[in-house]
């Protein structure tokens, strides 16, 4: 159907294209022809007029009223004459025939080339398996969709979406995908569509809180945080509200909130749940960072050389090595590429592996890097930066100007 009102169109356009073209050639020649030979016959029957005027004042003509008679007839005499001639030029549609079919041949031979039809059939075939996408999605197949599809699903998915605006369950789904595909964007717009369409669904605020987290914004957190509390005022056992708070307040230095939340889940859980043993992990750790004191943390203040060009999407990893300089990381933590000068805060918090907090070591360096994929290792071509060995506790000064 789609196709076919392609065709429709086009050729309607084409049409409107070959009247502009044929007809003010064939309308107008014999009118311009007429108004150009008219006034050349005034013009000639005025200057005649002025001469037979002078003629007559200098006394050369006797009879100026029969010449001016004779020149008057002879101006209408040639009318019928310039009519039947305008008849015999007139265009013939077989001399037009050449430049309508270089018309028709061009305009579909450039949207051949520059319309992009063969992307625009893609596109549409894409949007047409939306059902098979998404039985293939929803599917207990051991076979996870592929990449490709993945992002097929997506394009058809939003194909829906623009004409089927007001479905709240598809743009929940949409933001779904966008947090498994890691595209924060796609989920974080998605997923605020679905909120302002279904603001009470409990499933929606809790896409739209994990995505405001995932955006690293101080203000889209709080937001994100008020949404975990409402769902868990409707619904006291939803452990997933609870586990997205814990990782919130274990992330941002409030332990105490997050053992509160951890603790409620295991209370939440069958006894014999195999979750519980990493809530334990995770109630430990928590507990072994607030017992962390003043000289346990490391402060560093870094800035740019000149000279480092910032990437678009990077970010900026901090991490602490042992004095040896040994290049797995002890503790990190990653940062958006924000106004440089700044300075960052580590403490065991921050840590890698809880068997190793970085309070064990004695001494320390700090390495600073700008990096493009948010691996703690460094990669070749990263700028980086790294501190002297310093007692922990204490704080350097790092200048990224290095790149490896």
């Amino acid at each position: 159907m789609t196709e076919m009102w392609f065709w429709l169109i086009t050729a309607l356009m084409i049409v409107v294209s070959i009247g502009l073209f044929v007809l003010p050639i064939y309308r107008g020649k014999d009118q311009d022809e007429l108004a150009s030979r008219d006034e050349l016959n005034k013009a000639f029957f005025r200057d005649r007029m002025a001469e037979l005027n002078e003629e007559a004042q200098e006394g050369l003509v006797e009879n100026q009223d029969e010449l001016a008679l004779e020149l008057k007839q002879s101006l209408l005499d040639d009318i019928p004459e310039n009519t039947q001639a305008s008849k015999s030029q007139r265009v013939s549609l077989a001399m037009l025939l050449p430049g309508v079919l270089v018309l028709v041949f061009l305009s579909y031979a450039l949207y051949g080339i520059m319309g992009n039809q063969s992307k625009v059939v893609a596109w549409q075939d894409t949007a047409s398996r939306l059902p098979e996408l998404s039985r293939r999605l929803m599917s207990d197949s051991q076979d996870p969709m592929t990449e490709q599809e993945m992002d097929e699903m997506t394009l058809a998915l939003r194909t829906q979406l623009q004409r089927t605006p007001e479905d709240g369950m598809g743009w929940l789904l949409l933001g779904r995908i966008g947090l498994a595909n890691r595209d924060i964007q796609t989920a974080e717009g998605a997923m605020a569509k679905a909120y302002d369409l279904m603001p009470q669904d409990s499933d929606v605020k809790l896409g739209y809180a994990q995505s405001l987290m995932l955006s690293g914004d101080e203000q889209n957190a709080n937001i994100a945080r008020n949404l975990l509390r409402e769902v868990i005022a409707q619904d006291h056992t939803n452990l997933q509200a609870f586990s997205l708070l814990a990782f919130d307040a274990f992330e941002r230095g409030a332990f105490d909130e997050a053992v509160a939340a951890w603790s409620t889940m295991k209370q939440l859980l069958p006894e014999n749940d195999p979750r519980i043993t990493m809530l334990e992990r995770s109630i430990a750790r928590a507990e072994a960072q607030m017992g962390a004191g003043q000289g346990q943390s490391v402060s560093v203040n870094i800035s740019l050389d000149e000279g480092v060009n910032l990437p678009a999407d990077g970010v900026l990893i901090v991490s602490v090595h042992s004095a040896d300089g040994a290049p797995m990381p002890v503790a990190a933590k990653r940062l958006p590429l924000d106004k440089f000068p700044l300075t960052v805060e580590l403490t065991d918090a921050d840590s890698m592996i809880p068997e190793r907090l970085m309070s064990s070591l004695p001494e320390v360096l700090v390495r600073a890097r700008i990096d493009n994929d948010g691996n703690v290792m460094t990669k070749d071509g990263d700028w980086f930066g790294e501190s002297q060995p310093f007692e922990l506790g204490g704080s350097a000064d790092i200048v990224v100007n290095q790149k490896q």
